[in-house]
């Protein structure tokens, strides 16, 4: 018998529960806030469940590089404003409990020699980096969560204000300025009394960053390849509900031609024990920020001649920076090309019932697109789609 998905946009004889359809988690991998496990009990919810997002620990390692890559060619005079032999450095920390922003801190402080075994903001080791030949001792002055007056996290006014503050309490100490993503780096940037030629590093590549870096002001960043994530998320959808299995779910259209002939042009790579697509990252600065500019999509995605579905999507923080300007115009982008029907609802970042009570009318839809707003919170859509 040939199923039917319970909107009735196939013909069938029999009703597809919303339990058993198409489910995709992304861009915030269903995991435990404090050690980081992967949550596959919610992974292996049926056999269409998959996550969609970027390696995050590889993420964290290049933004590292980029970071030392940047100082190993600085001049040692001007990077150590008190010329004190220290390179003091403040960060900007997005979430203590998302895996993402605990990968990248790992990444900074490997790098710079900081890393005492736990991204704890308050624990860090003394240092050492080369700057222009020369080995100088690191110091992290400062780690702290932006957390907003709202109780939302990777808050860029929280990081303006922590900016204010850091510059007045630290003064020249400060010789550089690290943040978790590029919403927290422009915030800091913000302040009015922000060290002027302190170098900065974000993470995301978003377009006000990549105009940042153009200008000087902000001195690199690092794309995780939204366009590919993006369209990753679709593609695993439109496989599923086009009934492939198998391999042909994290293949087609990503890492070889679909029936349509798309195929993603970035690289990715699937994860069999976290059941999980991932988009490669690369380090943005001076010297390839154009390549980043605003506008520029994937070519190897073009219009499919697919049948239309319907697809629930929310999004766990409708004020946050990355999510707004560059993975929802990107899905917005694709989307009709894969003759997919978004409706995209979004949360305030804090509350999870701010998504999960616009997580309705499951039956209008073919499959599901999911952002918690905690990365602890799978079972809690779950529950609404068990029947």
């Amino acid at each position: 018998m040939t199923s039917v998905f319970a909107n009735g946009s196939a013909e069938a004889t029999g009703v597809t529960l919303n339990k058993d359809k198409p489910l995709v988690f992304f861009n915030r991998q269903p995991s435990d806030p404090t050690t980081g496990a992967i949550d596959m009990a919610s992974m292996n919810w049926n056999d269409k469940t998959y996550y969609v997002g970027f390696d995050a620990a590889a993420g964290g390692a290049v933004q590292g590089q980029l970071i030392t890559d940047y100082l190993a060619k600085a001049d040692p005079a001007k990077i150590d404003r008190n010329g004190d032999g220290v390179i003091g450095y403040v960060l900007c920390i997005g979430d203590v409990g998302h895996n993402d922003s605990k990968a990248r801190t790992e990444g900074i402080r490997k790098a710079l020699g900081t890393w005492n075994g736990s991204t704890d903001p308050t624990n860090s080791k003394e240092g050492s980096v080369v700057v222009g030949g020369k080995t100088f001792k690191v110091v992290e002055l400062e780690g702290k969560a932006m957390t907003g007056t709202d109780g939302s996290t990777w808050n860029a006014n929280a990081a303006t204000e922590a900016m204010g503050g850091w510059a007045t309490k630290f003064g020249t100490q400060i010789d550089m300025v690290v943040s978790n993503n590029d919403g927290m780096a422009m915030g800091c940037l913000q302040a009015s009394n922000y060290p002027a030629g302190v170098p900065i590093f974000g993470y995301d590549a978003n377009a006000d960053a990549i105009e940042a870096i153009g200008a000087g002001k902000l001195s690199g960043t690092v794309s995780q390849n939204v366009d590919a994530q993006a369209t990753a998320t679709l593609q695993v959808l439109r496989n599923l509900l086009d009934g492939l299995t198998g391999s042909d779910v994290y293949t087609k259209g990503i890492t070889e031609p679909d029936q349509y002939g798309n195929q993603i042009s970035a690289p990715v790579a699937y994860w069999a024990d976290q059941k999980a697509v991932m988009a490669a990252n690369s380090g943005v600065n001076s010297g390839n920020w154009k390549q980043y500019t605003a506008g520029t999509r994937d070519a190897g995605v073009k219009q499919s001649t697919a049948p239309a579905k319907k697809v629930l999507l929310t999004i766990y923080n409708a004020g946050d920076n990355f999510l707004s300007s560059s993975y929802i115009p990107a899905l917005q982008y694709y989307a009709p090309l894969l003759n997919i029907n978004l409706t995209i609802v979004q949360g305030d970042g804090q509350n999870e019932s701010s998504c999960l009570d616009k997580f309705t009318n499951l039956s209008n839809f073919d499959a599901y697109a999911i952002n918690m707003v905690k990365t602890n919170s799978a079972s809690n859509y779950l529950d609404l789609l068990k029947y």
